[in-house]
């Protein structure tokens, strides 16, 4: 451990695998505690594999690993009053808490003016009012600490339009929206409040066939590995066709740390180019 974030302790929503994960083990091995929730298990209108209770205890495992210090819940972040409950018990069993990654998060496609209302809210429930969920459960935790930083986990839906996604797209653009609110909230408690942008990532949300089905229209069957790749390469402007949830966990990171005491109110992109091209 280096110690970016020693003594500290951060909550991180979506934990059990992926983005969430990652931040959980890069923030751990920088020295802080974690406060990990996620729901492991199923969301209505989402056909992409879900998380399970064993991804959570590898998410536990991979930190006590490191000697770092975690607890761990299994709570849908559409539950406020859960996920209060959730924080409040890591905040007193840690001493306080420092840092937020709002990171749960969920995929599914759909026309815009042909999917469901109930898909349509599922989605808005769980990627922004989760979020706000996450914030209103945990700011006032921050706030009695005297500061801290807050990371929202948007996309580059929240600064593109994408097509077939018009649902994640509007409640990623309200993430930001959130933040940018936030931000000005907040700034007289001393708490920064950010987003990150990733590009498509190495995860079990697009490395399934619903996803990589999408991107390969063409073929009658579900592409390999290296078709899905093939095609989501001509989304960036570096030649790479996702980046590692490690790439994002980095980036969170520097938001979370020190080094960002100055930044707030601020979209990190992180995101091979993709959203300039």
């Amino acid at each position: 451990m280096t110690g970016r974030l020693e003594g500290k302790t951060a909550f991180i929503t979506g934990a059990a695998r992926g983005i969430g994960r990652a931040q959980a083990v890069r923030f751990a091995q920088e020295g802080a505690a974690i406060i990990g929730v996620d729901i492991c298990g199923p969301v209505e209108s989402v056909h992409v594999p879900a998380s399970t209770p064993d991804d959570l205890d590898e998410t536990v495992r991979l930190v006590e690993r490191l000697g770092g210090r975690i607890v761990a819940d299994i709570v849908d972040v559409r539950d406020r009053d859960a996920l209060t409950a959730s924080v409040d018990r890591g905040a007193a069993h840690f001493g306080g808490l420092d840092i937020v990654c709002a990171t749960a998060g969920i995929t599914s496609r759909g026309a815009a003016v042909e999917m469901t209302e109930s898909t349509w809210r599922t989605m808005v429930d769980v990627n922004l009012t989760g979020v706000w969920h996450t914030c209103t459960a945990a700011v006032p935790h921050l706030i009695d600490r005297g500061g801290g930083a807050v990371v929202l986990v948007s996309s580059i839906a929240g600064l593109r339009g994408l097509v077939g996604v018009a649902h994640y797209t509007a409640a990623k653009h309200g993430v930001v929206g959130l933040m940018r609110s936030l931000a000005q909230d907040l700034a007289p408690h001393g708490i920064r409040v950010n987003t990150v942008h990733p590009t498509n990532v190495d995860t079990p949300l697009i490395q399934n066939d619903v996803v990589s089905s999408a991107f390969r229209p063409d073929l009658t069957r579900p592409p390999t590995r290296q078709e899905f790749a093939e095609a989501a390469s001509t989304m960036n402007m570096l030649a790479v066709p996702w980046v590692d949830p490690r790439d994002v966990a980095n980036a969170s990171l520097f938001l979370a740390s020190d080094e960002a005491r100055y930044i707030t109110s601020v979209s990190l992109p992180v995101d091979a180019g993709s959203t300039q091209r």
